[in-house]
């Protein structure tokens, strides 16, 4: 078998099974943040959380299947190892921007639920002004 073929079977192996743990891990720890963020909606949290999950699939897949291509011709053990911490590599850092991203979002939403809590309402008119003589 071409060391090239080898070289894409890996990658898909190994990118795929990084990507479904990341998910999973993601989804788990991220729901009780999410029930936080939303306030003890529950409902809304896991509807959310299974939201942001397919998306995570859908665009780290993409990307790893987008990525799969390679131009050079793969002639030996060193050449598979080469390629894969390449590709590895770049796969490990878009899922970690996807997963910084999704906290930056997620924590401007949480803080902001929180300033919205903590402000305190508007002071009820203490009393009417009477209209001047020219108005």
């Amino acid at each position: 078998m071409d060391l090239t073929v080898v070289a894409y079977v890996i990658y898909l192996l190994i990118s795929v099974a990084l990507t479904v743990w990341v998910a999973r891990t993601l989804s788990h720890n991220g729901r009780i943040f999410l029930a936080d963020v939303l306030q003890g909606n529950e409902k809304l949290a896991d509807a959310v959380n299974h939201l942001l999950v397919v998306g995570f699939y859908l665009v780290n897949l993409g990307f790893v299947a987008l990525y799969l291509n390679q131009d050079d011709v793969i002639t030996d053990a060193r050449g598979v190892f080469e390629a894969l911490s390449t590709k590895l590599g770049v796969v490990l850092l878009v899922l970690g921007a996807m997963h910084l991203g999704n906290v930056y979002v997620l924590n401007k939403i949480r803080r902001r639920g929180v300033m919205e809590r903590e402000q305190q309402p508007p002071v009820p008119p203490q009393g009417w002004v009477a209209p001047t003589a020219g108005a």
